[in-house]
């Protein structure tokens, strides 16, 4: 009964998990421009984002400091990149003469608020 219940909570996951990665939903972007230590976000190229994607949910986090929180923020998505200082966030700030690397967890929501498809995207700062 223990592995009947395992196999089909397994099963479920499995298929919630490809359900949300099913779409080559794809984003990238430069740090080339930004400045340390601002709130300048930089532009993001979004690529196969899902059908229905109303919302791009950004958070960053510093993969050398993860302990910092950056924040991040929701953008309403119409289908075109995201651009220059929409996300509202702290800014990469690593200490003088270090580079840090940065990930951006992006998610593509409904207009319900559920998730459709995840991606991630990591850049050194500075470039």
């Amino acid at each position: 009964m223990r592995k009947t219940i395992f196999a089909a909570t397994a099963s479920l996951a499995l298929i919630a998990f490809s359900s949300a990665s099913a779409y080559a939903f794809d984003v990238s972007f430069s740090w080339t421009g930004i400045p340390a230590c601002q709130k300048i976000s930089p532009a993001f190229s979004v690529d196969g984002a899902p059908p229905g994607t109303k919302r791009l949910r950004f958070i960053m986090t510093d993969l050398d400091v993860p302990n910092f929180h950056h924040g991040g923020s929701t953008v309403i998505y119409d289908g075109e990149d995201i651009p220059k200082g929409a996300i509202d966030y702290i800014g990469p700030c690593p200490p003088a003469g270090e580079h840090h690397r940065y990930l951006w967890g992006i998610e593509a929501l409904d207009a319900t608020g559920a998730v459709l498809a995840r991606t991630t995207a990591t850049q050194t700062f500075p470039p």
